[in-house]
């Protein structure tokens, strides 16, 4: 075998373990329950910046926000006593766009976490995520701030 050619098989390896670890960072696993022996299962679903049709609220960012701000009921407690923040949750949006798997990632206050959980539990469905053209499960981030 040439030198040449040895670089070139050596060059096309790297590329498909390249290919193959990229592959892999576009998705995640989520917790999607508790199996009835006990064990967790999970769902592999694609992070958001990786899917060439991102999932999109109807209407988009802007009546997602809307939907936020007229859905969001500040705890009563929390007001009171000054609490403010941004609660940062993912969710999946499904292949049917229905919302699941909503998590906080980074919380405030207790209260505060309940209800931003409750706001993405009531959000309608969205326009799936898809690559190439198929729809696929995507986790998306969103933060919802509490500001008196």
């Amino acid at each position: 075998m040439t030198r040449n050619r040895l670089i070139l098989i050596a060059t096309v390896g790297l590329a498909a373990a390249a290919s193959a670890l990229g592959a892999q960072a576009q998705t995640r696993r989520v917790t999607a329950g508790i199996t009835a022996d006990g064990r967790r299962s999970y769902l592999e679903v694609y992070e958001y910046d990786y899917v060439e049709d991102k999932p999109q609220f109807p209407g988009g960012d802007s009546r997602l926000v809307a939907f936020i701000n007229d859905t969001r009921r500040y705890p009563a407690k929390a007001y009171r006593e000054g609490v403010e923040g941004r609660v940062t949750c993912s969710f999946v949006v499904n292949t049917d766009g229905s919302v699941s798997h909503i998590t906080v990632l980074k919380g405030v206050e207790y209260s505060l976490n309940q209800e931003a959980m409750r706001i993405f539990s009531k959000m309608p469905d969205w326009t799936p995520g898809k690559i190439d053209g198929k729809p696929v499960p995507v986790r998306v981030v969103w933060a919802i701030p509490f500001r008196k």
